[in-house]
C-alpha cells in the first residue's frame, strides 16, 4: 500500500514539474488569439499532446535508440521558441486566416519534442502498473490546461514575460541537447554542461529580437 501511495505521489510531482514547459508553449502559441479561439486551441492542442504521450509511452524504448534524437529535438525546440518570439513582434496580424490551426500545430510539435522526459518519468514512477501509468497520463491534462490558461493571462498583462518564456524554452532545449548520448560526452559535463543551457536561453531571446527587427526593416 505504501509503495502504491509513494508511486502516486511521485507521479503527481513529476507531472507538476515537467508539465510546466508544455503549458508555457500552449500559452505562448495561443496568447494572441481571440478568447474563444484560445479555449479551442488549448483544447485541441492538449488533446493532440495527450495522444502523442500515449504513443510515446508505447514507443519510448525504441525512440531512445534513435541516434541524435534529443539533439534534433532540442534544435527544433529552439526554432519553436524563435517562431513564438517572431509572432509576438507581429501581433497586428494575429487574426489572419489559418493562425488558429498554426497555433495548434505549434503546440503539438513542441509537446512531441518535450514530452519524452515526462513520459519516461511517469513510466518509471508507475513501476509497470498500467493503471498508475494511465493515471499519470490523465493527470497531465488538467495540469497543462490550467497552467496554460493561467500563463496566457500573465502574458497578456506582462508582455515582457514572453521573453522569459522564450528563454525558458531555450534553456529546456539546451538541457535536452546535453542529454543526447552522443553530445553528452563533449558538452554535458563540467563548465560546458553548466553554461550551455544559459547561453542558449540568452541566444534565443537575442536572435529572436534581432530577427524581428530585421524583418520590420524590410516590411
Amino acid at each position: 500500500m505504501f509503495t502504491f501511495i509513494a508511486a502516486v505521489f511521485s507521479i503527481v510531482i513529476i507531472n507538476l514539474v515537467l508539465s510546466g514547459d508544455n503549458a508555457l508553449v500552449i500559452a505562448m502559441a495561443c496568447r494572441c488569439l481571440p478568447a474563444v479561439d484560445q479555449k479551442k486551441a488549448v483544447f485541441w492542442g492538449t488533446f493532440g499532446a495527450v495522444a502523442l504521450r500515449v504513443v510515446l509511452t508505447v514507443a519510448a524504448v525504441y525512440l531512445l535508440k534513435i541516434p541524435f534524437l534529443q539533439l534534433v529535438g532540442g534544435l527544433l525546440l529552439v526554432w519553436i521558441a524563435l517562431k513564438l518570439l517572431l509572432e509576438d513582434s507581429g501581433e497586428e496580424n494575429v487574426y489572419e486566416a489559418g493562425c488558429f490551426w498554426d497555433a495548434v500545430k505549434t503546440i503539438v510539435m513542441a509537446d512531441f519534442v518535450m514530452s519524452l522526459d515526462n513520459v519516461l518519468g511517469v513510466a518509471a514512477a508507475a513501476r509497470g502498473n498500467l493503471w498508475l501509468l494511465i493515471f499519470g497520463l490523465a493527470l497531465s491534462v488538467p495540469i497543462v490546461v490550467a497552467g496554460s490558461s493561467l500563463i496566457i493571462k500573465i502574458l497578456k498583462r506582462l508582455p515582457l514575460t514572453v521573453d522569459v518564456g522564450a528563454a525558458i524554452l531555450g534553456w529546456t532545449a539546451g538541457e535536452m541537447i546535453l542529454k543526447d548520448r552522443f553530445v553528452h560526452p563533449y558538452l554535458g559535463t563540467g563548465v560546458p554542461g553548466r553554461v550551455f543551457p544559459v547561453a542558449l536561453a540568452g541566444a534565443v531571446v537575442l536572435v529572436g529580437h534581432l530577427w524581428a527587427r530585421r524583418r520590420e526593416e524590410f516590411q
